[in-house]
């Protein structure tokens, strides 16, 4: 039975082209803005305090409803419905940022696209769903590819034509490849699911289940750290160094081409032969040493040349902790296990700005960037003492 996970309908060719489309301009949508949000902010007069509650405002919103919608998603049995409206809300995100282009807005705005992606439980284990037990891995390496994909002619997209369009000319292309992406996904064929035929006590016992715990703290760690850093008080570090807007955008694009290329690894033969249990306490190292390195950088290049690091994190550490965190978990259960993987580590997409934030304001970006490395090396602790117990388990078992 456990090899029978969730086979709605196989793919076809077509269909699996749409959707990993629909895939990546969701994720352009959510994403064009990004290298730029801190320095406008700044550039705004917003602190850092106040930038790190922007930034975090975007996973408040998927803290609060991932588990409810990956609850839901299971008691219906239907995931079409909640993907238009993560791909709906998306753009609409956008438009605050459009009307209403100052901190503000994009504390508004953020909590908009935390809603769209707290949708992306029903994205994944729609794709996932497809496929056999044996290939899940690649599966979720793969649409973790196109969702970096999207991320990446996002950055490319932004870094061309920032200069020339300003911030709500970027946030108007960010409306537009969501509803486009809306259009796709009211394409989604989905076959008749009897709702209401799991009990909700049944679906809550998955979040006992200590693997699925054990991968989302990792998963907090690594969302929280790559949000914090890469995604945004990195380019403002950059922006200190005297770097223009395009070497901005050009250092999201290289962090973006690192975890496009990273991903495609970690679907790879190569990347699964050596297994997780060795790739994520690499990749954390890797994490902390990339925070160790970027505060004391000071020079441009260098910085740029360093972004290269975090790709790993995204295109690796985070494939494996999705793929090991649903290794055990019932076809039947897998969305409101997603949802609470999901919401777990949306806590540090939170938290983890917030404080860097608050840090940086009162000792200093060097400091919240130590605290980051610290927390990447418990993280790679933590997953080296898992598998080790683990493997005495086994042990002991034969």
């Amino acid at each position: 039975m456990k090899e029978q996970i969730l086979k709605e309908h196989t793919f076809t060719r077509k269909q699996e082209i749409h959707y990993l489309a629909m895939v990546s301009l969701f994720w352009f949508a959510q994403y064009v803005y990004i290298p730029y949000q801190t320095p406008f902010l700044t550039a705004a007069g917003a602190g850092s305090a106040f930038t790190g509650m922007v930034v975090g405002a975007y996973g408040i919103s998927q803290l609060i409803l991932r588990f409810p919608i990956g609850l839901c998603a299971d008691s219906v049995g239907r995931h079409k419905y909640f993907i238009m409206a993560g791909a709906l809300a998306s753009g609409t995100a956008s438009v605050f940022r459009v009307v209403w282009c100052n901190g503000p807005g994009f504390l508004v705005a953020n909590l908009f696209s935390g809603l769209a992606s707290a949708m992306w439980i029903s994205f994944m284990v729609f794709y996932t769903s497809h496929f056999s037990v044996q290939d899940q891995q690649s599966a979720t390496s793969r649409i973790v590819l196109f969702n970096n994909f999207g991320m990446l002619l996002g950055f490319l997209c932004s870094a061309a034509s920032y200069r020339r369009l300003g911030m709500a000319g970027i946030c108007v292309l960010s409306v537009c490849a969501g509803l486009i992406a809306f259009l796709f996904s009211a394409g989604i064929k989905e076959t008749a699911v009897q709702p209401g035929i799991h009990k909700t006590r049944e679906l809550l016992s998955v979040c006992k289940n200590k693997r699925l715990l054990m991968f989302s703290f990792i998963a907090l760690i690594q969302q929280g750290i790559q949000l914090t850093t890469a995604m945004s008080f990195t380019n403002q570090i950059l922006k200190s160094l005297g770097a223009s807007d395009g070497m901005v955008g050009i250092s999201s694009v290289i962090y973006m081409m690192s975890s496009v290329g990273f991903a495609a690894f970690a679907a790879s033969g190569i990347c699964r032969g050596k297994g997780p249990r060795f790739w994520i306490p690499l990749v954390f190292a890797v994490v902390a040493l990339y925070c160790v390195l970027v505060p004391a950088a000071g020079s441009i290049p260098v910085l740029l040349l360093l972004q290269i690091l975090p790709g790993m994190s995204t295109g690796i550490l985070f494939s494996f902790a999705t793929s090991e965190a649903m290794e055990e978990i019932p076809a039947q259960s897998r969305s409101t296990a997603m949802g609470l993987f999901q919401a777990v580590y949306a806590v540090g997409m939170t938290t983890f700005p917030v404080f860097t934030g608050a840090l940086a304001t009162g000792r200093g970006i060097r400091a919240g960037y130590l605290l980051l490395a610290g927390i990447a090396c418990l993280g790679g602790i933590g997953a080296v003492i898992f598998y080790k117990r683990k493997a005495a388990g086994h042990g002991a078992g034969s």
